[in-house]
């Protein structure tokens, strides 16, 4: 087939198709965000507002603006990952694409996990794990999408800080409440 009577790759990730894409890439994370928020809300009050906490602990009406800002932020970066694999020939470029988005995906698992088992399960140790896993998960996925698209990297570092920010108050924590529920095990 020659190039005049090709379709382009990138024709189903332009226009109408690619607004979309970029509605449903920030969707997802807050979706998965939201469902997570679910389980947060209800712990706040009881089981949360009982724990001994830091002197930087913020305080807790931050989170949600925050995390708001950084779903959108990582859907965008997502989308602008996704679009480049439409705008190359390159089976590499595409394959590197791939990878890309999967470890996007695995990172936004292990962020969807982490509220219910530290605020559903109430597991703080179980959750310095989860979001341990989060944070290496999360660097490679910057790494990743820098390599293909430096804005979509850009666009996660400050998901990164604040998911290491939040990885050191979960460690501290555990520290402080080492008889809360799941605190020992």
């Amino acid at each position: 087939m020659d190039a005049a009577t090709r379709m382009p790759r990138s024709a189903g990730r332009s226009g109408r198709g690619a607004v979309a894409a970029l509605v449903a890439s920030m969707i997802l994370p807050l979706a998965l965000g939201g469902a997570g928020g679910i389980v947060t809300t209800r712990a706040l009050p009881t089981w949360y507002a009982e724990l001994a906490k830091p002197a930087w602990n913020p305080p807790p009406w931050i989170f949600g603006p925050v995390w708001t800002v950084l779903y959108l932020s990582m859907g965008i970066a997502a989308w602008l990952v996704w679009r480049r694999g439409g705008e190359t020939e390159s089976p590499e470029q595409r394959r590197r694409v791939r990878l890309a988005l999967a470890a996007y995906g695995l990172q936004l698992g292990l962020n969807a996990v982490w509220s219910p088992t530290f605020f559903g399960l109430k597991r703080i140790d179980l959750a310095l794990a989860v979001i341990a896993a989060l944070v290496v998960t999360l660097i490679e996925t910057v790494r990743r999408f820098g390599q293909l698209r430096r804005p979509a990297a850009l666009l996660l570092l400050p998901y990164l800080a604040w998911t290491m920010f939040a990885t050191a108050l979960n460690a501290e924590l555990w520290r402080l409440n080492p008889d809360a529920e799941g605190g020992d095990a």
